[in-house]
């Protein structure tokens, strides 16, 4: 009695100290994260990197800086130059003075970094990127959380666990007491109807986990699927998934690896249904410290993702707006000149073929794509395209009015979208020459045909091979690459549809898309080349 007393109370305390430093580290990580997070999105902003350039970038940079700090609760955001001279400090007075900590080495080196540094606020933790303007690194943004902070979110989170671990601890002694005296009786030292209540438990908390859940033993076979975990993977709660091969289920997942070489895997982002998830897998013991399975929770993302989608929408707006805006001023300034100079009949004539031009187009579309949503995007990118000096036309054969409304339009810009922009990044790499980017949709059948063709630089076949994996991409300067036709991949799954391709290095590539019209009728989504 005494001895599982002492061992219930050493338990206690051994949890107690472990929560708070797995808080701690929990903690800590996520404001890691959160400071560089912050710190990336303001060195990518154009604003800032023009400020750069002005007389004196510190009237321009610190009302962005302290306003972006208050939004998001930083200590401080610090701009300082490559010199380490500041543009920017919560304390105007240090403005112009040399940065401190000594942590900025490895970012002007061009990366991005978090830290635990004292400066001149005190020990904080940071979040450090560095600021491009044409492939060089001009300055770095520092966002900073003190640590005193820090540690009083731990101690607060602490005092409330302090409680629920008293409690437990007494809970655990009664336990003892109630098994000390009934230890002749006890299976495999509970009651039969205690294993019952634990099992019943542990279902509770799995489901009232929002994370998703998944454990599998060494043979790959499911052992523990909660509610979320079904959600996330879009089955049916009604469907087992217990007992099934985890391949059958989730094809992407680390689990088998992790079950075989006991090494645990942290936050690891993979694309389920088309969301991004971030995932741990870790490998589950038993008293002998042999591996017996593995658990595996998902963080889902998306939210940051549908986020970042918004804007990007809005980006791609208003480069839309701006490209437009510049194509009609260059034709202004023509039907200006030629009213200078007395030509009324070619200024008529000039106002009468863009008139046609525009309205022609824009009635074909009205036409052919009736649905907004694509046709709209098409202008959008019809728009960009001028302003990138690319040849972007639309096969005037297309057609696309027979959209089920149940295929999502968002997932067909997503797939227009990549592999438009993918054919214009392309064709932008030609040195001479038309640089030429060809359209084709249909509806003709069956299925949904969405055929993209450019003139430029094409596919090896070394890269053919591995186009579609997420985070490989041929371009080197682009910190968002390797997703877009990874993103198109999986779009084309969700809809049962498949993608092929073709290239002749130096000639071209062309993408096709086919998407069955009628759910159910799945084809197989890999590329084919």
């Amino acid at each position: 009695m005494l001895v599982i007393s002492i061992l219930i109370i050493s338990i206690g305390g051994i949890f107690e100290i472990t929560f708070k430093n797995i808080m701690e580290t929990h903690l800590k990580e996520e404001i890691g994260s959160k400071a560089l997070s912050v710190a990336q999105s303001i060195a990518n902003m154009p604003d800032i990197q023009e400020a750069f350039q002005a007389d004196n970038p510190e009237k321009v940079l610190q009302p962005i800086a302290e306003g972006i700090r208050n939004q998001v609760g930083a200590e401080f955001i610090v701009i300082g130059n490559r010199n380490e001279i500041r543009y920017t400090h919560p304390n105007p007075d240090r403005i112009g003075q040399k940065m401190v900590g000594g942590d900025n080495v490895r970012v002007f080196k061009g990366e991005s970094v978090i830290s635990a540094s004292t400066g001149t606020l005190g020990p904080s933790l940071r979040g450090k990127a560095p600021i491009f303007l044409q492939g060089e690194v001009i300055g770095v943004v520092s966002v900073g959380y003190l640590q005193t902070d820090i540690e009083k979110k731990v101690s607060k989170i602490q005092k409330r666990t302090l409680a629920a671990t008293f409690l437990i601890l007494i809970g655990g002694l009664l336990a003892a007491i109630f098994i000390s005296l009934n230890i002749k009786k006890a299976i495999f030292g509970l009651e039969p109807k205690e294993i019952a209540w634990m099992y019943q438990e542990k279902h509770a908390i799995l489901e009232s986990i929002h994370e998703g859940i998944i454990a599998i033993n060494t043979n790959g076979e499911i052992t523990v699927v909660n509610e979320t975990a079904h959600k996330i993977l879009g089955v049916p709660n009604e469907t087992l998934l217990r007992g099934k091969r985890i391949e059958e289920v989730l094809g992407n997942t680390h689990l088998l690896e992790v079950v075989q070489n006991g090494q645990a895997e942290y936050d690891k982002e993979t694309i389920i249904l088309g969301d991004i998830y971030l995932v741990n897998c870790i490998p589950i013991y038993n008293n002998k410290a042999d591996v017996i399975g593995a658990v595996s929770s998902f963080r889902n993302k998306s939210e940051l993702a549908h986020l970042l989608q918004e804007l990007s929408h809005i980006k791609a707006y208003a480069e839309g707006l701006r490209a437009q805006t510049h194509e009609y001023s260059n034709r202004l300034y023509t039907l200006l000149g030629l009213i200078q100079l007395g030509s009324y009949k070619e200024a008529i004539d000039f106002i009468s073929k863009e008139v046609d031009v525009a309205q022609g187009f824009i009635q074909f579309l009205m036409k052919e794509i009736p649905d907004p949503i694509i046709a709209g995007f098409i202008l959008g990118k019809v728009s960009l395209a001028s302003e990138l000096k690319v040849n972007f036309l639309i096969d005037r054969e297309s057609s696309f009015r027979e959209i089920p409304n149940e295929i999502s339009r968002d997932v067909l810009v997503t797939i227009i979208g990549n592999l438009v922009n993918n054919a214009f990044e392309s064709v932008r790499e030609n040195e001479i020459g038309e640089k030429r980017v060809l359209l084709f949709l249909t509806d003709l059948g069956k299925e949904l045909i969405i055929e993209v063709e450019d003139n430029g630089k094409g596919i090896d076949k070394i890269s053919s091979e591995m186009i579609f994996k997420e985070g490989f991409s041929t371009k080197n300067t682009n910190s968002n690459a390797g997703i877009g036709l990874s993103l198109v991949q999986n779009a084309i799954n969700s809809l049962g549809g498949s993608i092929t391709f073709s290239s002749t290095l130096g000639e071209g590539a062309i993408f096709t898309v086919a998407i069955p019209k009628i759910k159910g009728e799945v084809k197989d989504g890999g590329p084919r080349y």
